[in-house]
Parts: C-alpha cells; sequence; structure tokens
C-alpha cells in the first residue's frame, strides 16, 4: 500500500504533517515529530520581532475540545534561525509566518527559504491576535496581494491557511489560486470562549480563543470538501484528527495531505497509528494509494 503522496511539488513519503502550534517551539521538538513519523512539520508561526503573547489562562482542555489564547508567543525570526536549521537537519521543515503587511509576510518566508524551509505556510488565520491572522485573512483582495507579493520573494512553494470563520471561504480559496499560491491550508481554529459561571467572567485573558480538537473535524471537512469543488490548487486538511478515519475523511473531501495538531498532546505515536491504519484501510477496500483516494467523495 503506497502512502506517498504530494502537495504542488512538494513530495512526502505518507500523508501526515505536524500542524503549526503543537511542539514545534524549538528544533529538538520538531525533530522529535518527523522521528515519530510524520512526514513533515510546519514551525510556529513566526513574526519580525520577539512577542510574548497573550498572559495567563490562555489555555484549556476539555474532553471534545482544547480553547487557547496563546496570541501568537514567538522569538522573531532571527532568534528563531537556529531552531530551523535544526529540525531541517531531520526531515522536511515548512515554515510558518504571520505578518499585517504583505510585505512583512515576503520578508519573513525569504528568511524561512533561508533557513531552510522545503516550504512557507501564510498564517491568515489565526483568531486571537489583534492586527494578524483572520484580521487579514478574510479579505480576498489582501489575501491575493499577500500571496502575490510573496510569491515574487520565494522559490519555495507558498501554502496559505485560511480561516472557518467566514461565510467567503471559497472566494478566499480561489484568491489563493489566482495569485498562484501552491497550496490551502484548511482549516484552522474557530473563534470561540469559555466562562467560569462561578466567577461571572470568561476564563480566558483575551476572553476569545481558538476552538481546536475532535470538535471541530467536521466543519474543517466541510471546508476543504467546498474548496475543493472550486479551486485546482492542492489542499491539505487540517483539524480535530486523532485516527485514520478522521484522516480518511479530509482526505475523501479533496486533502491531498492532513495535518495533526491537538491529537499529538495525547502521545507522538499518533502518526505512525494513522498510517497503519490507512494501510490497514487501503488493504481492506482496495486502494492501491492514498493519491486514489483524494476527493472520491465527490464522484
Amino acid at each position: 500500500m503506497d502512502l506517498r503522496t504530494s502537495v504542488g511539488s512538494l513530495a512526502l513519503d505518507n500523508p501526515c504533517i505536524l500542524a503549526s502550534g503543537i511542539m514545534d517551539e524549538t528544533g529538538e521538538g520538531m525533530a522529535r515529530i518527523l522521528r515519530a513519523g510524520a512526514a513533515a512539520v510546519v514551525s510556529k508561526s513566526v513574526g519580525t520581532g520577539p512577542n510574548p503573547g497573550h498572559a495567563n489562562p490562555n489555555f484549556i482542555e476539555e474532553e471534545a475540545f482544547c480553547l487557547n489564547a496563546m496570541g501568537l508567543p514567538n522569538p522573531g525570526i532571527k532568534v528563531y534561525a537556529e531552531e530551523m536549521r535544526t529540525a531541517v537537519a531531520c526531515g522536511r521543515v515548512i515554515g510558518s509566518v504571520y505578518a499585517s503587511s504583505p510585505e512583512e509576510f515576503a520578508e519573513l518566508a525569504g528568511c524561512m527559504e533561508d533557513y531552510g524551509a522545503c516550504a512557507v505556510e501564510l498564517n491568515l488565520s489565526c483568531p486571537h491576535a489583534a492586527g494578524y491572522g483572520m484580521e487579514v485573512g478574510t479579505d480576498p483582495h489582501m489575501v491575493k496581494r499577500i500571496v502575490s507579493v510573496v510569491k515574487d520573494a520565494v522559490s519555495i512553494p507558498v501554502w496559505a491557511k485560511l480561516t472557518p470563520n467566514t461565510h467567503i471561504l471559497k472566494d478566499i480559496g480561489k484568491a489563493v489560486e489566482e495569485a498562484e499560491g501552491d497550496a490551502i491550508v484548511a482549516i484552522n481554529t474557530l473563534r470561540a470562549m469559555k466562562i467560569i459561571p462561578e466567577f461571572g467572567r470568561p476564563f480566558l485573558s483575551n476572553r476569545f480563543g481558538g476552538l481546536s480538537g475532535s470538535a471541530i473535524r467536521p466543519v474543517g471537512v466541510r471546508a476543504v470538501y467546498d474548496l475543493y469543488s472550486a479551486v485546482t490548487i492542492p489542499i491539505v486538511g487540517v483539524g480535530g484528527i486523532c485516527s485514520h478515519r478522521d484522516a480518511l475523511e479530509y482526505i475523501m473531501a479533496g486533502a491531498s495531505a492532513v495535518q495533526i495538531g491537538t491529537a499529538v498532546l495525547k502521545g507522538l505515536d499518533v502518526f505512525s497509528k494513522v498510517n497503519e491504519g490507512l494501510r490497514d484501510f487501503m488493504r481492506e477496500y482496495g486502494y492501491p494509494s492514498v493519491k486514489d483516494m483524494v476527493g472520491v467523495a465527490h464522484e
């Protein structure tokens, strides 16, 4: 059973990638994920300068979901260079960047290329960072401009990570394609909040955060399904993947690869388990390769 797949020009040994924001703060953390069976990892989202993020409490985990408002904490692109180089020495690393302007995105993407990233992922979708992420990623014209400027600045593939917090997701996807983006990553977290009744106030210091985990998988699958019918560029599915069956939903909806995030918190063996489960399913149902399953739910 052939687990190999590709996202545009980027070939992968299997369809499982580490999603940005989970165990990717350090180069050694990313290297551990690669050794655990991930075909590639996405770095944490990095900006131009250091950012402390939001104050505690900024994370809560419950049975069906996680809610976080980290606020894009990172040491800045220059300091992050060493972490990238450590990880790149162990496998494929996709550099995630966030910015407030096309020119800033292009500068950061250029740094990631210099550090050895095999692709760059533009964070156009974080729901809890003022002036960044979703706030620049819900305008198709701005998205098209950002992707176009970055494409002119780098030679590695450019992926755009989109938000589900919009009613014009297809239009944003088309904007990425029109700007010659190499792939779409869907989805990022859903904007959400939790209130503590005993205190009568929100749990998160930022009030609002991003919802992740198995609870958002149906939203992500629907987003990938919609985008597959609207664009011709590859799609990477992400959101609530905990098992091979979850991954299959995304693949059959139209994803060429998937990213796993929250499930990593329960053990690094999730990548090997998903890959083995995919092999068993393919053997039982007569699919010779992952590529043969992409988009079959549309047939």
